[in-house]
């Protein structure tokens, strides 16, 4: 009478069926996460655009001849002009070197969009305006 042979693993055939399937699920998953975390990314941008357009509407009710257009650089006069401090403007992807505020007097009373530049490194626009924020990959 023969014994019956235990099997104590796995074959090459199973462990490369295995390392395939995880191959396959890791090229799919990638490019969908690589989106989602550009997209995180984004939504840094998206509040430091809000906080500029809030400032931009707050500068014109205190002084309607104020001109509110420009880059809104670090120090720079527009920045100033808002309230922005030194580092204020500045986040982990974007500064303010991105923002470019773009202002209408008017009725409705002052109109505010804020045009979002792409850093380096990352793909997209953003811009926000009176229907919102947009993000475009």
């Amino acid at each position: 009478m023969r014994k019956k042979r235990e099997r104590r693993g796995f074959t090459l055939i199973e462990l490369m069926v295995v390392i395939l399937i995880v191959g396959i699920l890791a090229a799919v998953a990638v490019p969908i996460l690589r989106g989602k975390i550009d997209a995180a990314k984004w939504s840094e941008a998206a509040a430091t655009a809000g906080a500029i357009r809030s400032a931009v509407r707050a500068a014109y009710a205190e002084d309607p001849s104020a001109t509110l257009t420009g880059v809104c650089t670090e120090g720079g006069t527009l920045a100033t002009l808002l309230g922005f401090r030194d580092g204020d403007l500045t986040g982990r992807y974007f500064n303010g070197g991105h923002f470019t505020v773009s202002f209408t007097a008017g009725d409705p009373p002052g109109v505010a969009t804020v045009a979002v530049g792409t850093p380096t490194g990352m793909t997209g626009t953003g811009l926000l305006d009176n229907t919102g924020w947009t993000y475009t990959p």
